[in-house]
């Protein structure tokens, strides 16, 4: 049996806590009161009504008030999903992202926009890049790099000829999980995923289901959904996707590294959404090809030397014309709002066949 008295104190503190929770609900339809005037002033003067500048400011703020014992990684998560529900209210965002649902693509746009915002899945990230182009979505997800596998080279080739540009990041933990019908290894015939999770998963795969076929399909999501419409097929997703298609997770985490994350990029046009103001730790991305000669890749980097402006990313992308020439794609430290991050800019500007900055914004936490 229960202690009495235990019984008693536990009834008194969740009736405290169904107190404390009706005071929060008024006080957060009070906040979102206030965001509904907030919002019908932005619609009047015309300006934007998601800022990541802001809401990066809000939480800030809020993690430095804090006082415990909530930890300020979560303080953060709730407040995230509060600016993202009272943003639905002003007008609601919609962001393109790679379906269909539960992909790492999805669980990145909602880290970022909160799960209020609208979702509009696409098939690839070609679809995420034209819609968020077109107008159809005001922004876009897309994946840049894995720490494992590298570029996302689809998404580099994109940029060249995209009029979006880049206003954030997110970095994700990714874990791969073999996703089934049933509970078991045996009889798996066939491993769908993305052609970056196959490859992240080779060692795993190669020693636990070494004769399965590997099959690349447009995401991990997608191939979770074929694998449970086939008893012999597998999926390579997130816990999240399993949830989604009432799969078992057979193995988890069988990812060859363990700290294996895939930096996102958020998009936008720039008459949705301008470059962001300078946040202290920013990263500016940019695209660039330079004439054919002895030394011109090595003059690239006297600009930003002369500066003091550090490099920290270098690809190369063929450029696909047939004459062996190249793209090349630069990730420096710093912001084109300062002085000598500009001035290394425009001397390298002067240097390039090709030159388009793809963003200047605030670098992951």
């Amino acid at each position: 049996m229960s202690d009495p008295i235990q019984s008693d104190e536990l009834a008194a503190l969740r009736v405290q806590i169904d107190a404390l929770d009706q005071q929060l609900l008024s006080l957060l339809n009070q906040r979102a009161n206030v965001a509904e005037k907030v919002g019908e002033i932005k619609r009047a003067e015309g300006t934007p009504f998601f800022r990541p500048d802001r809401v990066a400011q809000v939480i800030a703020k809020i993690e430095k008030a804090n006082q415990g014992p909530l930890q300020n990684a979560h303080v953060a998560s709730i407040w995230r999903e509060i600016m993202s529900a009272c943003l639905a209210l002003e007008a609601p965002q919609r962001v393109a992202v790679l379906g269909p649902e539960g992909t790492f693509c999805e669980q990145a746009a909602i880290d970022f926009f909160g799960s209020a915002a609208n979702l509009i899945y696409c098939n690839n990230f070609d679809e995420v890049f034209h819609a968020t182009a077109a107008g159809t979505a005001q922004f876009g997800v897309v994946g840049m790099e894995n720490s494992t596998e590298g570029v996302v080279a689809r998404s580099l080739d994109l940029f060249l000829r995209s009029p979006v540009h880049v206003i954030g990041e997110i970095s994700l933990m990714v874990r791969h999980n073999l996703l089934r019908q049933s509970n078991s290894l045996d009889g798996i015939e066939v491993v769908l995923a993305h052609p970056q999770a196959l490859a992240q998963c080779q060692a795993w795969l190669s020693q636990h289901l070494p004769h399965a076929e590997r099959r690349a399909v447009s995401s991990n999501a997608e191939g979770a959904r074929l694998a449970a419409a086939h008893p012999s097929w597998a999926g390579l997703a997130s816990e999240r996707a399993a949830a989604q298609f009432g799969l078992h997770i057979v193995a988890h985490a069988i990812q060859d590294e363990a700290t294996n994350r895939t930096r996102f990029a958020i998009i936008c046009l720039p008459q949705t959404l301008g470059t962001p103001p300078m946040s202290g730790n920013d990263c500016t991305s940019l695209v660039v090809s330079v004439p054919n000669r002895p030394g011109a890749v090595h003059d690239l980097l006297v600009p930003l030397k002369n500066n003091g402006v550090s490099m920290t990313r270098f690809e190369s992308r063929p450029a696909k014309s047939g004459q062996w020439e190249y793209f090349f794609y630069i990730d420096i430290q710093g912001h084109t709002s300062q002085a000598h991050v500009a001035a290394a800019l425009k001397e390298l500007q002067s240097l390039c066949a090709f030159y388009k900055v793809l963003g200047s914004y605030p670098v992951s936490q």
